[in-house]
């Protein structure tokens, strides 16, 4: 169009002139004549007499003009269409790009196929808001509660922390293709050098902070650093349902199946939710992207900025620690040396689930030490292969039975021979004194004298809070709970909020506390995120947590649940509704922590049906409430296949009113009902 317009500016000198000149013809004409003339308008321009060539030329010169300007602004157009089209697909095949380029890295002798992953990501059909490199600004947040499929259980009127939950660590809409989740970051991604929003850590408290930042700042910059190569994902899948697949390929693809038969993957967000790194300061509308492989070493709290393990610096203006925890190990393993290392595993990551996995289908025997949710839920879905590949898994822990630590000793015992009709072999009151190997088989020696041989060891152990930056940084670590210290708002220090696992904040109904579960990692990440943006809330939510022991046996918590605190237990009998299976079939979502959708918390509605008498369901602990105590007040609750009540019991926690009969309080869970 530019060339265009640059030649007739050349011609129109040449038509004024041409117009000059017939119409100084015409003139004469009349002059010479003495008297006036009338000239036909079509004489003037096609008459032979008065400069008929002239006019001729004039015709010729301008009708070439025009069909030449016409031909080029067609060519021109024709050619900007194409590209524009040539540019939008490229910008949209970036992702794929980028993955098919960091899968080529490790597999060079498969060129073929990473060439085919490219070819096929081209011209895949994806929405115009997942080819551009800029994400969409997302709706504000009172209307982010009806877009996601996976919430945070909606709160009680008067609970101040969230007035209404976003999609936090949402099912995303479409679940992502899992060979484009694991290779969506480039395979040696630009460093930016400032990020307006830094969080350190990639797991779930990350996850709901970004969500946040960007539902109360559209135009949010956010770079979550992490040292895993993966994108964010909920991690309580990889001890649950991720065994029970039928998938033989379920190692890869990370996808599974709900107890409501729902499938989903194990990430929060397909590759499409991000922006690569590189474009972070260049995004008109801002953006979520992952900085993955890359560990924060150190913290200039003073200068604002970080420095990572490869020694280059992010400044940034407002950062969350989101460190989360390490497993702990113990020291019997620790000091045996790399042969016994190598096989052992501590289970925290998608790596990790991988490995045990593949190692279960091809030893015979798997030993798991501890006797928590993690160790007892491994011990119930391997303990399922026993029958099909005559697996031997073999539990061990030093307490009397499974979870002795959080319930009262008759539910431990009974959940105990639970565990063991499905297919696990018991071992309590175990203490491991040292562990060797010989001839291909690793010893475990009891304190006690007992021998346990075992091809792999899963230890299972509990969780050590990551709190390396703490020096560096200056920040206080809790001597008692371990975890940085922070303040009601999870504010550690100035423009520096911690969340999630690594996170010990004060209850100010049960004091001090530090909480690893993934409800807590949603609700501390989700506020951490709006008071990094001026929110100024304090955390007053009571998280839940919850365990599967298979899709028959499961359990919603809320406080303090410790087997050392005074407890008290009504039971009733179960019906086939009562499983988490059947509850999540009910409810519609897999996550129980977000699919909590009862709203009588406020003024809940006891059931008419009287409570059964001592004795009458005796060791028959189908379902039921376990109230724990301390100084007469209920300090926490295990609902015991009991499901989406939580918010009841949330209420009850926070009034923390003295009750002189619990079984009137149970009546609140309906729990006789049919």
């Amino acid at each position: 169009m530019l060339k265009c317009r640059a030649v007739w500016k050349k011609l129109t000198p040449l038509a004024r002139a041409s117009s000059t000149v017939c119409r100084q013809n015409v003139r004469r004409a009349v002059l010479n004549n003495g008297r006036p003339m009338r000239v036909p308008a079509a004489h003037m321009s096609i008459g032979p007499a008065g400069g008929g060539g002239e006019k001729q030329l004039y015709i010729l010169l301008v009708g070439a003009a025009c069909l030449g300007g016409g031909v080029y602004a067609y060519q021109t157009l024709k050619g900007d269409q194409k590209r524009y089209e040539e540019r939008m697909a490229e910008i949209s095949s970036r992702p794929h790009k980028a993955a098919a380029q960091k899968t080529a890295v490790p597999t060079e002798s498969e060129p073929p196929a990473a060439e085919a992953t490219e070819t096929e990501a081209v011209p895949e059909p994806e929405p115009q808001a997942a080819a551009s490199p800029e994400e969409p600004s997302p709706p504000a947040p009172d209307t982010e509660a009806a877009a996601p499929v996976e919430t945070t259980e909606p709160l009680p009127a008067d609970e101040p922390v969230v007035e209404a939950p976003p999609e936090d660590v949402a099912e995303p809409p479409a679940a992502p293709v899992v060979e484009e989740a694991l290779d969506s970051t480039p395979a040696t991604p630009t460093v930016p050098s400032h990020a307006p929003y830094l969080l350190i850590g990639g797991g779930t408290a990350s996850f709901a902070a970004a969500r946040s930042i960007r539902a109360r700042d559209p135009g949010a910059r956010v770079l979550i650093v992490t040292d895993e190569l993966d994108l964010p994902y909920m991690r309580p899948p990889l001890s649950k349902e991720l065994w029970f697949s039928d998938d033989p390929t379920v190692t890869e693809t990370l996808r599974f199946k709900q107890w409501n038969g729902k499938e989903r993957s194990i990430y929060f967000q397909p590759p499409s939710f991000y922006i690569h790194p590189e474009e972070l300061d260049s995004a008109e509308n801002g953006g979520v992207a992952v900085l993955p492989g890359k560990k924060v070493i150190h913290m200039d709290v003073r200068g604002n900025k970080v420095k990572l393990d490869d020694d280059t610096e992010i400044s940034y203006d407002k950062c969350l620690i989101a460190t989360g925890g390490v497993p702990r190990n113990l020291q019997a393993i620790e000091r045996a040396g790399e042969e016994v290392m190598s096989r052992t595993t501590l289970f925290r990551k998608i790596d990790d689930f991988k490995s045990l996995e593949k190692v279960s289908r091809n030893i015979k025997s798997i030993t798991i030490i501890g006797g928590g949710f993690l160790g007892s839920e491994l011990a119930c879905a391997l303990g399922r292969r026993t029958t099909e590949s005559g697996l031997e898994v073999i539990q061990m822990f030093p307490e009397k039975g499974n979870m002795g630590k959080v319930l009262p000793e008759y539910l431990s015992n009974w959940t105990t021979e639970k565990v063991k009709r499905e297919g696990v072999k018991v071992i309590s009151e175990a203490l491991v004194k040292s562990v060797t190997c010989k001839d291909d088989k690793l010893e475990i020696q009891l304190k006690d004298g007992r021998l346990v041989e075992t091809d792999h060891i899963v230890a299972a152990v509990g969780l050590e809070p990551n709190v390396d930056l703490a020096k560096s940084a200056g920040l206080e670590v809790d001597s008692d709970f371990g975890g940085f210290r922070v303040n009601a708002e999870l504010q550690a220090r100035s423009n520096i909020w911690v969340a999630g696992d690594a996170a010990c904040f004060y209850d100010i109904r049960l004091g001090r506390r530090r909480v690893e579960h993934h409800d807590h990692a949603v609700v501390s990440g989700r506020l951490a995120g709006e008071n990094m943006t001026g929110a100024s809330k304090p955390y007053w939510h009571q998280s839940m947590f919850w365990s599967d022991l298979g899709p028959d046996v499961g359990y919603e918590a809320i406080g303090i649940v410790d087997s050392s605190l005074p407890t008290v237990g009504v039971f009733a009998k179960a019906t086939a509704k009562d499983t988490p299976k059947a509850a999540t079939e009910k409810s519609g979502t897999g996550i129980r922590s977000e699919s909590e959708t009862e709203d009588t918390a406020i003024s809940p509605v006891a059931a008419s049906t009287p409570a059964p008498t001592d004795g009458q369901h005796k060791d028959n602990y189908g379902k039921g409430v376990i109230f724990y105590l301390r100084d007469k007040v209920v300090v926490g609750i295990i609902l015991w296949n009991v499901f989406n009540r939580m918010p009841i019991a949330r209420k009850i926690i926070k009034d923390g009113e003295e009750h002189a009969d619990l079984n009137e309080v149970a009546k609140l869970f309906n729990i006789h009902e049919d």
